[in-house]
């Protein structure tokens, strides 16, 4: 199987959502690990499994169910990515990127993504919320960028802007939002990371001096297609765990560990959601 995704490839998977769902939806929200719940709170929906779109990658990640979601939520038709693939997988990053290619194709305009992150800020702490104002694309830098190969100057530009790549507007917005709910978020860089692997004293030191606050696995590569598309888009962390680069002896990190904190965070991070979406025009 070839790493890169045809225009035609697309084309074929965005007709078979389409034909699944009389709605269409406008926003749409990727949802990281432990997170898949928030999916529930939408209303009139259409389910989908991605096993039934043709070209979509398979998640294997523990909490990632594989599903696509269409329905309401705040009086918006909303597209739910319920679980996501990643690098570490064995996908291509053309393959990882297809499902915000069909979102483009759907029309929607405005992406939402969450994940779960390692804080490595010492002022956070694990069940914070982060918004992501700026990445460190750490693969993407290395030469494994999703815009690499053939490009289509009718899904976006051979060199996309990233001056921007989440919308001030909108992290502005979830700011008042979360201040209006008692509670407030913290703000900083994520830096993408390959994985599976969690990082090394090593690598957290390196990262912490690139200006990194929180490091994860996902979320980076649908961001830079997103922008290359003409998206919107607003990142949140749940920072699940501290990515300390100097852990006492003995101190270990598990996938179980993150999935529980991302279940305690659910209901804030839930209300935040709707309450953003509602704004959005």
């Amino acid at each position: 199987m070839s790493e890169f995704i045809t225009p035609v490839q697309v084309a074929e998977a965005t007709a078979v959502v389409r034909s699944l769902t009389d709605k269409t939806p406008t926003i749409a929200l990727v949802l990281g690990s432990g997170l898949s719940s928030l999916a529930d709170g939408l209303t009139h929906a259409d389910i989908i499994s991605s096993a039934n779109i043709p070209h979509w990658p398979a998640s294997t990640v523990s909490g990632h169910k594989g599903r696509l979601i269409i329905g309401e939520l705040e009086d918006k038709v909303v597209l739910v990515l319920q679980g996501r693939s990643h690098y570490y997988e064995g996908l291509s990053m053309n393959q990882i990127t297809l499902p915000v290619r069909v979102m483009a194709g759907l029309g929607i305009r405005t992406l939402i993504v969450t994940n779960a992150a390692g804080g490595i800020n010492a002022d956070f702490t694990p069940g914070d919320l982060m918004l992501i104002k700026d990445h460190l694309n750490m693969l993407g830098m290395a030469g494994h960028n999703p815009l690499r190969g053939p490009n289509d100057d009718h899904l976006g530009p051979r060199f996309p802007d990233m001056t921007e790549p989440y919308n001030a507007h909108l992290r502005q917005m979830a700011h008042a939002t979360a201040n209006k709910l008692g509670f407030q978020m913290q703000e900083g860089v994520y830096a993408y990371v390959a994985g599976p692997s969690y990082e090394t004293p090593a690598e957290l030191r390196f990262l912490r001096m690139a200006g990194a606050d929180a490091v994860g696995m996902s979320t980076v590569p649908s961001v830079v297609v997103a922008r290359h598309a003409g998206m919107q888009v607003l990142g949140i962390s749940t920072i699940t765990n501290m990515a300390v680069p100097d852990p006492a002896p003995g101190t270990t990190l598990t996938h179980d560990e993150v999935l529980e904190t991302g279940k305690r965070v659910i209901p804030r991070l839930t209300n935040l959601i709707h309450s953003v979406v509602r704004q959005i025009k």
